[in-house]
């Protein structure tokens, strides 16, 4: 179930990585190869909440969840 109606046109290629797992592709002609991202800037820390203090409550505050 391919779709063979424009077999000259160009398509993409898997491109080998040295050092790395996985393979890349080429951008698709017509594309902007650049992600949208969000790095540019970074995100402020979350304002610590007033009131009385914990025992570990500095430790939780500079945790990071596993799926971050």
């Amino acid at each position: 179930m391919t779709d063979e109606s424009d077999a000259s046109a160009p398509r993409q290629r898997v491109v080998r990585v040295s050092g790395s797992r996985r393979a890349r592709l080429t951008p698709v002609p017509g594309s902007d190869p650049e992600p949208e991202s969000g790095r540019g800037e970074p995100t402020p820390r979350p304002a610590r909440p007033k009131g009385a203090k914990g025992p570990n409550d500095d430790q939780l505050m500079q945790d990071v969840p596993p799926h971050y």
